[in-house]
């Protein structure tokens, strides 16, 4: 169903069910509070003209410290975390850590890979990263506005430069529109 445009009432003429069904019914049913099917943690984006859907925010998080010392993106030994839920085109992505190096000078990344409906390899230019041996806390923000709409996965991924990265409290949160 499509949100129609109201029809313009004209004075002495009969306001037929078909219409009322057209133009107040079928419109109220467009309306965030009749999209509104699910619980709390939602919000609603325009998916077209004039066209409105229900969408959430969702994070996921793994706490323990874990290590690697691989110069591709891989998973550590608790892969993810990892958020699927249904997108439209667009989405932004927040990667958050505390990680660190064991050798100076050496990086640490923290990127993300999307499939599903969409698949993307993780990447440095969207990456969480870090330089030196520097015990360090902070988040990365990526929007996406590329995507396949349905259901995207959305998962953390991890590299060094060159030593061993250790990561703990890894958190990946998604909004998708």
């Amino acid at each position: 169903m499509a949100w129609t445009a109201p029809m313009t009432a004209v004075a002495n003429t009969a306001f037929t069910a078909a219409q009322f069904n057209t133009h107040v019914r079928d419109n109220l049913l467009e309306t965030a509070p009749a999209k509104a099917t699910s619980g709390g943690g939602r919000f609603f984006a325009s998916s077209d003209t004039n066209t409105i859907v229900e969408r959430r925010i969702h994070q996921a998080q793994v706490l323990t410290s874990q290590s690697t010392s691989s110069t591709s993106y891989t998973n550590l030994s608790t892969s993810g975390p990892t958020v699927t839920l249904t997108t439209g085109t667009h989405a932004l992505v927040i990667v958050s850590a505390q990680f660190s190096n064991n050798t100076s000078d050496n990086s640490c990344f923290m990127s993300h890979e999307v499939s599903g409906a969409t698949s993307i390899s993780p990447n440095d230019d969207r990456s969480l990263r870090l330089q030196g041996t520097l015990n360090y806390q902070g988040s990365h923000a990526f929007l996406w506005t590329t995507l396949n709409a349905g259901s995207n996965t959305f998962q953390a991924k991890y590299r060094v430069f060159s030593g061993t990265g250790t990561w703990l409290n890894r958190r990946i949160t998604v909004m998708a529109f």
